[in-house]
């Protein structure tokens, strides 16, 4: 008869994911960040490639929901809108017009196309592009070290606030926060993460590079992490919507570009407005 092993494939399995997960997390931080601190030009240039690829992996899932995007537009789109946020504020008005006459064009000439299918490919660029571009207005919001300090403090706040979150919640999650749309998410871990956000906001308070209050960098922190966690719930549920567990499969542990970038999409802009409401900016 055979002797039966112990059964330690999960623990393994686990651990190896998580280490994985950690790895290639780190690598594009690294990435983006050195992106951030070489200039505006750099940053503009890299979240124009994430946002394509974004864009084109939302693309992808609305495939599979029977839905038929113009992929040229909206990916062409999704790229232009963080160049565009480099120039006055007509650039970026301009694209958004040309954007959807293009669509409305393309709807009138093409007798195939759905109203459904150009609703789609206008969403695509919007929310992927046009809200990522923030990055690129809060890096150039300030010259030189200031600006690459604010743009890398908001993206880090919401890197370290999904890290906290997922392992407090994978330590003492016991209270699910939204069991039907993204089970692993917990009441827990999102304390926190907002726990994790806050402290990077004390660092960037503690620099005095800006006139920023401690009491709103706490807050700033607080709302940063929140609406972090509804783009991630936001993204987990359009994948639950086309039966998905990943975007895509890019960057090992994490999945695709989309799931890697879901809490920036909507963390990114508040921390931007947060700045402009406070008078930061």
């Amino acid at each position: 008869m055979k002797r039966v092993a112990p059964r330690q494939d999960a623990p393994k399995d686990s651990t190896s994911a998580f280490a994985t997960r950690v790895v290639s997390g780190v690598v594009y931080a690294v990435l983006f960040i050195a992106c951030l601190i070489a200039g505006s030009l750099t940053t503009a240039g890299f979240v124009a490639l994430i946002s394509a690829l974004c864009c084109y992996e939302f693309f992808q899932m609305m495939r599979l929901d029977g839905k038929v995007p113009n992929m040229l537009l909206g990916v062409a789109a999704a790229a232009l809108f963080p160049l565009a946020a480099l120039g006055e504020s007509i650039a970026m008005t301009a694209l958004i017009f040309i954007f959807v006459l293009s669509c409305g064009l393309w709807y009138v000439y093409t007798p195939r196309t759905r109203i459904a299918d150009v609703a789609v490919t206008l969403m695509g660029p919007l929310y992927t592009g046009f809200m990522l571009s923030s990055i690129v207005l809060l890096r150039d919001a300030e010259p030189g070290l200031a600006g690459a300090l604010l743009a890398i403090g908001s993206c880090a706040s919401l890197w370290v606030s999904d890290s906290l979150a997922y392992l407090v919640g994978r330590q003492f999650g016991r209270h699910k926060m939204a069991p039907k749309i993204s089970p692993k998410k917990s009441w827990e871990g999102f304390a926190g993460g907002i726990a994790g956000a806050v402290i990077i906001w004390l660092i960037v308070w503690a620099t005095h590079f800006f006139p920023l209050e401690l009491w709103y960098a706490v807050l700033t922190g607080v709302v940063v992490s929140v609406l972090g966690v509804f783009g991630d719930l936001i993204e987990s549920r359009i994948k639950r919507g086309v039966g998905v567990k990943d975007s895509g499969n890019l960057i090992p542990g994490h999945g695709g570009m989309l799931d890697r970038c879901d809490s920036l999409i909507f963390g990114c802009i508040t921390a931007q407005l947060m700045l402009v409401i406070g008078g930061i900016l």
